[in-house]
């Protein structure tokens, strides 16, 4: 890292290390997260406008900058990074080895660079991904949703869940009911089993179809319902999957 990039860095290590202490209050859920702070590093205005508007339009709080220079100073502010390693002021790469000096903030590498030698640069100067101008925005947000499953930790979640008659052991992926078997399909048993790991939890649809179906992309149609619907039939029992109208579903009990 070089003398520039350091002194930059400097200034803004004590106030990364407070604002870590700060963002993890004990006993915080996941559903008092905020947004995902986004921070755009883009020397081209036009792209960058556009890169932060798409962003916000899909729930994420998004902010630009188009030097090295301000991305080392403001990076503690992001969850996430995207950052263009062409810029005007300082080499890419360098300002990705001095945030990844700094702090384990994710970032993924864009630019034009496209051989083999750039991306392995960029991934050992500490990106979590890379993408190459020309991208597709989903693919974008696609990659932006893998590096934040793969930098938040998951809470533990048992082996085996017991809800009155009601059994779901995830390690043999059987359900009973009152101990006898009840035969459900590999869908049916991920979203039985999603929804009872988190009993108090009104899990969307949206999230639905990203968790079971690995799809954050397709409308959920009739897919979930019909899902729900059978699994209640083999349940004996509607009120195992309680419907949240205009949201998605929560687990419920006999």
């Amino acid at each position: 890292m070089n003398q520039q990039t350091a002194h930059l860095l400097e200034s803004r290590i004590p106030a990364q290390q407070s604002a870590r202490r700060a963002s993890s209050p004990p006993g915080r859920t996941t559903e008092a997260r905020p947004a995902l702070r986004v921070l755009v590093v883009e020397n081209e205005a036009r792209a960058a406008d556009s890169l932060v508007m798409g962003l916000r339009r899909h729930g994420y709080q998004a902010e630009s900058v188009d030097t090295g220079a301000k991305a080392l100073r403001a990076h503690t502010e992001a969850d996430l990074l995207l950052l263009d390693l062409d810029l005007p002021d300082l080499d890419g790469l360098e300002v990705c080895r001095g945030i990844r000096s700094a702090s384990d903030t994710p970032i993924i590498a864009i630019t034009a660079r496209d051989t083999e030698l750039d991306r392995v640069l960029g991934l050992q100067a500490g990106s979590d991904d890379y993408m190459v101008k020309p991208y597709g925005f989903r693919e974008l947000l696609a990659r932006i949703e893998a590096v934040m499953r793969r930098v938040r930790p998951r809470p533990p979640v048992a082996h085996v869940i017991t809800s009155g008659p009601l059994s779901i052991d995830a390690r043999t992926r059987q359900v009973r009911i009152d101990g006898g078997p009840v035969e459900v399909t590999r869908k049916e048993f991920d979203l039985l089993y999603l929804l009872a790991s988190q009993p108090e939890t009104v899990i969307s649809r949206k999230q639905l179809m990203t968790q079971v179906w690995d799809d954050s992309w397709s409308r959920p149609g009739r897919t979930i319902d019909t899902h729900v619907s059978s699994l209640r039939s083999k349940l004996g029992s509607s009120s195992w999957i309680i419907t949240v109208r205009g949201v998605g579903f929560r687990f419920g009990h006999a």
